[in-house]
């Protein structure tokens, strides 16, 4: 399918009386469409998933859109969100520690590769902490500095494990033994049904 048609198909999905901040509508996009502006109409179309819970169809739709126009980053934040409307979407507040007290020296970078540790209180069977993995996106960033802080979201490698996360909880990143950074959870969202369209 080519890149007009997918974004036609997505815009489909959204209720016309949705609307961003701006006040932006799916009419908006079918205007952008209709004068070959596709990557404006991705960019809106992606504004108004924000709005407003869409199906996972939507997300996968897209994707497939934007990684045909070679806008990889699109096309990785499509994917994360198609991965959030199957298992849920977790946020938190993260504060990595200084490059002085921890092993990381780089910046992280914002777009969903790095795939940390976390303590999030789940024990063996004999008390010692479990360490489990989720990737990271940062928000509203391009690179987290050590030492910085910012809004976060989490993917899980196994969102069972995570079900137990609640508002205000206090969670570690580690990248080995050592903690990171700190995370206080902002957001658990369960899936709303199970999103097969």
């Amino acid at each position: 399918m080519d890149v007009p048609k997918l974004l036609e198909a997505a815009s489909l999905l959204v209720p016309e009386e949705i609307a961003t901040e701006n006040d932006i509508t799916v009419n908006d996009v079918w205007d952008y469409l209709t004068h070959d502006e596709w990557e404006v109409a991705l960019g809106l179309l992606e504004e108004l998933g924000e709005v407003h819970p869409l199906p996972l169809s939507f997300w996968e739709t897209l994707a497939t859109a934007a990684e045909q126009m070679r806008l990889e980053k699109s096309a990785a934040w499509c994917h994360w969100r198609s991965y959030e409307t199957r298992h849920g979407i977790t946020r938190a507040d993260l504060t990595l520690r200084p490059a002085a007290e921890a092993r990381r020296q780089t910046p992280i970078s914002a777009a969903g590769v790095l795939r940390p540790m976390w303590n999030i209180g789940n024990r063996t069977a004999t008390g010692e902490p479990v360490l489990n993995i989720a990737r990271l996106w940062v928000e509203l960033t391009p690179l987290l500095e050590p030492g910085a802080r910012a809004s976060v979201r989490l993917a899980p490698l196994d969102p069972l494990q995570w079900q137990h996360l609640q508002l205000n909880q206090v969670i570690t990143m580690h990248e080995d033994r050592t903690v990171a950074g700190t995370a206080v959870v902002l957001e658990v969202q369960r899936p709303l049904a199970t999103p097969t369209t």
